[in-house]
């Protein structure tokens, strides 16, 4: 498949399940945006969005296809000034497909050339999210194997000295 698609997230901080979407990715199309977005839905952010795409560039380290970037605004109008057609999200559970699927249908109502495609996580990465990562490591517990090995220690660094909310959403 001869294509570019935009790998879209918050990545706060990003885990071995979005690298596992990312490198999968990698392997399926000739080029992946990996889109860093500001959501509004969560509060506030653990790294900043020059952090995060410090923590990206780290890990995809050796993945030649893969551009790090961010954007505000609506993912469906950054894909159309982009050319791009096509979305790559991942998915963990059913509650994940629910919201990811209103999404889809959204983006393709205001951008009507776009479409999504859902890649499944491997399995061993299914209860893995961001948030979890965030409460493990602010009550002092080892992320080790739930992020990538390059940028554990400035995840930890970070995240032990911040205590979360008692329920922080990915």
């Amino acid at each position: 498949m001869g294509k570019t698609v935009i790998c879209p997230g918050s990545f706060d901080p990003v885990t071995l399940g979005h690298l596992d979407i990312i490198s999968r990715a990698s392997k399926m199309f000739d080029h992946v945006i990996v889109a860093v977005l500001v959501n509004p839905a969560k509060e506030q952010s653990s790294f900043s969005i020059q952090e995060r795409i410090e923590l990206l560039v780290e890990a995809t380290k050796g993945l030649d296809n893969i551009e790090i970037v961010s954007f505000q605004g609506l993912l469906a109008e950054y894909a159309k000034e982009r050319n791009v057609t096509v979305i790559v999200k991942g998915l963990r559970a059913v509650s994940d497909f629910e919201y990811e699927f209103q999404m889809a249908l959204t983006n393709k109502r205001i951008n009507p050339e776009l479409e999504t495609i859902f890649l499944t996580t491997e399995s061993k990465y299914m209860y893995l999210s961001s948030s979890i990562v965030k409460q493990i490591a602010s009550l002092g517990g080892s992320i080790k194997g739930f992020v990538p090995d390059c940028v554990l220690d400035r995840i930890v660094e970070r995240l032990s000295k911040k205590q979360l909310p008692e329920n922080s959403e990915d």
